[in-house]
């Protein structure tokens, strides 16, 4: 099966796909992951990207979708794979199509952006070892130190509540589209997220099998 993820940051898209790619059996594809991997491997399509982002550019579309093609070859997504992260835009969707890959599935993870908002600047770090916690859901013994190491607990810059909603503005104009996109190909499947990150698991693996 050839799946899509869609979703806004903080939706636990991530989390879907791990669980998904464990109980189909197919590679979970992340944009990110895939693009370090053909650094590290000095591929054409990595140098490239390189060259731009040791120039402080972002990666352009057709490097980008260059590195997807590259790894959409590769033997073990022979039998299905799960894009996480791709495609991001309207463009990318069409050069996906373009490269004759036939998705089976989209599935879009709906959460509130205030949910989200709440999830995401709520989290903290621990500066030393780096153990996670959240001011509302995994708070530590004593606010503001890790429970492990007596760390200080930071919160990171992605985490910080503007730049969590700016993340949510840029979603909500590039990618959301692409919910229209599959939808006219009857390909979309909408799950609401919950609280539980199982009970989400559950209504996924529902709308894989409807």
């Amino acid at each position: 099966m050839k799946l899509i993820l869609l979703g806004a940051p903080g939706a636990g898209k991530g989390t879907q796909a791990a669980v998904i790619s464990e109980r189909l059996n197919i590679p979970q594809i992340s944009t990110g992951n895939i693009i370090r991997e053909a650094l590290r491997s000095g591929t054409e399509m990595g140098l490239k990207a390189k060259s731009f982002m040791d120039a402080g550019k972002l990666v352009p579309d057709d490097v980008v979708i260059g590195i997807i093609k590259d790894r959409l070859a590769q033997p073990d997504c022979e039998n299905g794979f799960i894009l996480d992260g791709f495609p991001r835009t309207i463009p990318q969707a069409e050069a996906l199509d373009n490269m004759g890959i036939v998705i089976d599935k989209v599935i879009d993870i709906e959460v509130p952006d205030d949910v989200i908002v709440t999830r995401l600047s709520g989290r903290r770090v621990c500066e030393k070892c780096g153990r996670p916690y959240h001011i509302v859901d995994l708070k530590p013994k004593v606010e503001g130190i890790c429970d492990d190491c007596t760390g200080a607990l930071i919160q990171r810059k992605d985490d910080h509540i503007d730049t969590v909603k700016a993340r949510l503005e840029i979603y909500h104009t590039e990618t959301e589209p692409l919910k229209g996109y599959y939808e006219r190909q009857n390909k979309l499947s909408v799950v609401e997220g919950q609280n539980s990150v199982e009970d989400t698991i559950a209504l996924t693996m529902k709308a894989l099998e409807a």
